[in-house]
């Protein structure tokens, strides 16, 4: 399958390349200095240099792609708001070029906590992690008010580790388990879901 990532040269994102190649898959790896992080000569994979809020830029990355793949990051205090708007401009530029299928991911504190409070909501979540949290929220709206065939994996706290093969994940709730998960497991998840479609249209909790 021929698939593009964003934020192919953050943590999640370079795991997802890996994974994405190790699966058969052809990638185009999509970030302003994608050059700086891979090599080109690794075989199925495309380097395309562009910016998140450049329309032209995501729909010329879209071309002739059946999926994506979306790890987009940023400060712990979402100031510059790439998570939502970066997600909004991805959205808008697949429904305009035909693309349905996207793994994306979030974060935890979207998930639900009970049928009427999500994770945030509670008292005991952590209050530095709210401003980041909002903004995986309005991804997260973006997507669900969408045509798209959307999946949000909504992770704890990431670990820069290669591939455990050892993880849960649960439909719309935290995933029993740990309060962190590796990056490569992560990665791995994703990739599997974009073909496998398990949890379409969903939020997912993940967890070692």
């Amino acid at each position: 399958m021929k698939i593009t990532i964003f934020g192919a040269t953050g943590m999640v994102g370079k795991h997802l390349v890996q994974q994405a190649l190790l699966s058969g898959h052809s990638v185009r790896a999509f970030g302003r200095n994608p050059f700086e992080t891979f090599s080109h000569e690794r075989p199925g994979l495309e380097l395309f240099k562009g910016y998140l809020f450049q329309d032209d830029d995501i729909e010329a990355a879209l071309e002739n792609t059946e999926a994506v793949l979306s790890a987009l990051g940023g400060p712990a205090d979402a100031v510059d708001k790439t998570r939502s708007l970066g997600m909004k401009k991805i959205v808008a530029a697949m429904e305009k070029t035909g693309v349905k299928r996207i793994v994306g991911v979030g974060g935890m504190g979207i998930l639900n906590a009970n049928e009427h409070t999500l994770v945030y909501q509670t008292p005991q979540f952590p209050e530095k992690f709210k401003a980041v949290t909002m903004e995986h929220f309005e991804a997260y709206e973006y997507l669900d008010q969408s045509s798209l065939d959307w999946t949000f994996a909504c992770p704890p706290d990431i670990v820069d580790a290669e591939y455990s093969g050892r993880f849960k994940t649960r439909k719309d709730y935290p995933a029993h388990g740990s309060s962190t998960i590796i990056a490569a497991d992560l990665a791995a998840f994703m990739v599997k879901e974009m073909t496998e479609c398990q949890f379409v249209r969903c939020r997912v909790g993940i967890s070692n």
